[in-house]
Parts: structure tokens; sequence; C-alpha cells
């Protein structure tokens, strides 16, 4: 399994980035998956995941400006961030999950200047 992410950029603060995270098969297999993030010196953090029913779930600092959602014809996920922050600025993640088996993809960069 292999997953791509792509996306990340140098935005300013208050501006939009979309992530787009591809999988090399069906993601319908994947019980979830999700965005997770890792600013230096952090442990990495969930930012936002969505299960093979559609249902979704965010971190508190990011509900009503980030948006998770899943293309299945394209095996993609995607994360919508608007009203970017400097502290957003991380490295994201894209994750899938099946039974105990957890894939990561190879994380994008974020940075978000004030």
């Amino acid at each position: 399994v292999q997953l791509q992410a792509f996306g990340g950029g140098l935005v300013q603060a208050g501006e939009s980035l979309n992530l787009s995270c591809e999988a090399s098969i069906d993601i319908r297999s994947f019980n979830g998956m999700g965005w997770y993030r890792q600013a230096p010196g952090k442990q990495r953090e969930m930012v936002a995941t969505v299960t093979d029913r559609g249902s979704t779930g965010y971190a508190d600092s990011m509900k009503g400006r980030f948006t998770i959602f899943r293309d299945n014809p394209k095996n993609a996920v995607y994360l919508r961030m608007n009203s970017l922050k400097p502290e957003d600025a991380a490295v994201y993640y894209c994750n899938a999950h099946r039974g105990f088996s957890n894939y990561w993809g190879q994380g994008t960069l974020v940075t978000v200047s004030s």
C-alpha cells in the first residue's frame, strides 16, 4: 500500500490550502483514512479523519476551518484548510488503516507566514 500526499506549500496567514492523498489501492478497503501533522519538536497529532462510511472527525482547533473528504473513484482523500494560522505549520501526513495495519504517506510540508 502506498499513500502519496501532495499540496503542501508556503501560504500567508488567513489563506487556504488543499492537500491531496492518493492511494495505490481501492480506498474502500480501508476502515478509515485521515490527516495527521507534526510540527518541529512536537508529537504527531490527528488533524481530521474520515471513516469508510464517510463519518468525519476533527481536532478541536481545526473544526470549522478544515474539511476532509474522500473520493472513492479516485482513491483519494483531501484536506481543505481555510484560515490558516502560523501554528498550523507542520508536515502533514496522510494515514490509512485497515484492521491492525496502519499506513502512512511521506508527508507534505505546510508553512504559514504571519
